[in-house]
């Protein structure tokens, strides 16, 4: 029967050998990263580019969006402004109307003559004007009577 070879007698034939595997094995693992590292370099700048059009889509997503709210937004401002401004102006125009009427009760109260009274005063005294006004004489011809022949006087003797 043949022995078998102790522990000591195997770990003495594989001695050299470990060092050579480690320092093989080392080095694999260096290339794998150099190769790991050009890879990335090579494909970092494509993966930066399809990021940067990426953003750029997004961006101008981003800016549509936007421009669209701000156009429904501004109006919906000017329709607020144009409703503002119509209340506005109905109640300007009824301030105004109370204002006149006030105005006209205070002037009547204080005796002054409304527009309509001095028009009417106006028209009136144009009229009598006119009618005061001296007419020109008629030349029309007037046939004089004919002369009426007197008797002759008589003589008495």
């Amino acid at each position: 029967m043949a022995k078998k070879p102790t522990q000591a007698a195997q770990s003495a034939r594989t001695a050299p050998l470990l060092p050579d595997a480690i320092k093989d094995s080392a080095h694999e693992i260096w290339l794998a990263g150099l190769a790991a590292f050009s890879k990335a370099q090579q494909e970092g700048s494509k993966m930066f580019d399809a990021l940067v059009q990426e953003g750029l889509t997004i961006q101008r997503k981003t800016q549509s969006a936007a421009e669209e709210k701000i156009s429904a937004a501004t109006q919906k401002m000017n329709r607020m402004a144009d409703e503002i401004g119509t209340r506005a102006t109905g109640q300007w125009d009824k301030l105004e109307s109370i204002f006149e009427d006030r105005v006209a009760r205070a002037l009547k109260s204080l005796g002054v003559p409304t527009a309509g009274e001095v028009d009417a005063l106006a028209a009136r005294l144009a009229a009598l004007e006119k009618a005061a006004q001296p007419r020109p004489a008629r030349t029309a011809s007037v046939k004089k009577a004919p002369a009426r022949k007197r008797p002759a006087a008589r003589k008495t003797s």
